[in-house]
């Protein structure tokens, strides 16, 4: 089992006085080489969920489970490596440094948990990757020489670079046209049937949520269906 949440609340304090439960009780499992859709419309707990999953917030109560781990006990250093080396993030905004090339932006988190690579090694890496996702001739290119689609396609190479058991990514067709958004919806399918990569989607479209095999829809914090 890759993930096992149990019972996973959380609830946000404003003001000292005032709480806000935003997750009333989440229960679900995801195995290993699955395709997830969390779905759900604004305010359903679905980015909150991701959060949480991602190791990147804490549940306020609950345990949650990632290879037989209880990730919501583990230190901040612990979650850290464990985001540095199991877990890949593809975001709407797709957050890449506008100074640097592709290939600099794809083995950036190398930087941090390879430390045993060369930098030839790096590079070699990062170049596979971004062939892998069809950018072989735009390496040197700054984000700002690339389309939307393009720069996806970067943040994805970047988020693969250290080989992740499961890649995260939150609406990352929303800043996409309708066809560069079919175009990167296919890579995720590719990903997750040629290499076994666990893909997990947040979106609020059908249309993107059915590429995925199976859907988690949320509403009010809690597991609509």
């Amino acid at each position: 089992m890759l993930i096992q949440l149990k019972d996973i609340k959380k609830i946000y304090r404003i003001g000292g006085d005032l709480e806000v439960p935003v997750l009333k009780g989440i229960s679900l499992q995801i195995e290993q080489g699955e395709y997830v859709a969390l779905m759900g419309e604004s305010g359903s707990g679905k980015s909150t969920l991701m959060n949480i999953l991602g190791c990147l917030d804490r549940p306020s109560s609950g345990e949650y489970l990632f290879e037989g781990k209880d990730i919501s006990r583990a230190t901040n250093d612990e979650r850290a490596m464990l985001r540095n080396k199991k877990i890949g993030f593809v975001f709407q905004n797709f957050n890449l440094l506008p100074r640097t090339s592709a290939l600099e932006n794809v083995i950036m988190p190398l930087t941090y948990t390879a430390n045993g690579l060369s930098m030839k090694e790096r590079l070699e890496r990062g170049r596979a990757m971004l062939e892998k996702v069809g950018l072989k001739e735009r390496m040197k290119h700054h984000p700002s020489q690339l389309s939307g689609g393009q720069q996806q396609r970067v943040a994805i190479a970047r988020a693969l670079i250290n080989n992740p058991p499961v890649l995260f990514a939150d609406e990352p067709t929303g800043n996409l046209d309708s066809q560069t958004s079919i175009e990167v919806m296919n890579m995720f399918t590719e990903l997750n049937s040629r290499e076994k990569i666990t893909i997990i989607l947040v979106t609020h479209s059908q249309e993107t949520a059915d590429c995925a095999k199976r859907v988690i829809r949320l509403a009010d914090g809690m597991i609509k269906s």
